[in-house]
């Protein structure tokens, strides 16, 4: 059974750090992308960030470049995104999603679709 699990969600004032995890099993990465998806209250899911395993390309949605960073540990099948000086618009749950199989990931990776498994939310609060 494939499951992915997060953690380290918490709440952060404002400038702060947190390390989100996302450990996946019942499957391994290869040939499969992992991104983080967040969703605020009253808004729809979006992109956060994704890494592919079959080349180590990484994506940002433009409000974290510079902010966030995705990596993975695939002897631990963990992927990690770093979250540094965090705002309070940063405030949502947090997902991790897996798409199993190549594809286009530049052009893909938003799209919460694309994806074959979540995991169940991460709460991530950043006050003022």
């Amino acid at each position: 059974e494939v499951q992915l699990v997060e953690s380290g969600g918490d709440l952060v004032q404002a400038g702060g750090s947190l390390r989100l995890s996302c450990v996946a099993s019942g499957f391994t990465f290869d040939y499969y992308a992992i991104a983080w998806f967040r969703q605020a209250p009253g808004k729809e899911r979006e992109g956060v960030s994704s890494i592919s395993s079959w080349d180590g390309a990484t994506y940002y949605a433009d409000s974290v470049k510079g902010r966030f960073t995705i990596s993975s540990d695939n002897a631990k099948n963990t992927v990690y995104l770093q979250m540094n000086n965090l705002k309070p618009e940063d405030t949502a749950v947090y997902y991790c999603a897996a798409h199993r199989g190549l594809v286009n990931m530049q052009a893909l990776w938003v799209f919460p679709n694309l994806y074959h498994y979540w995991g169940q939310g991460a709460q991530v609060t950043v006050s003022s």
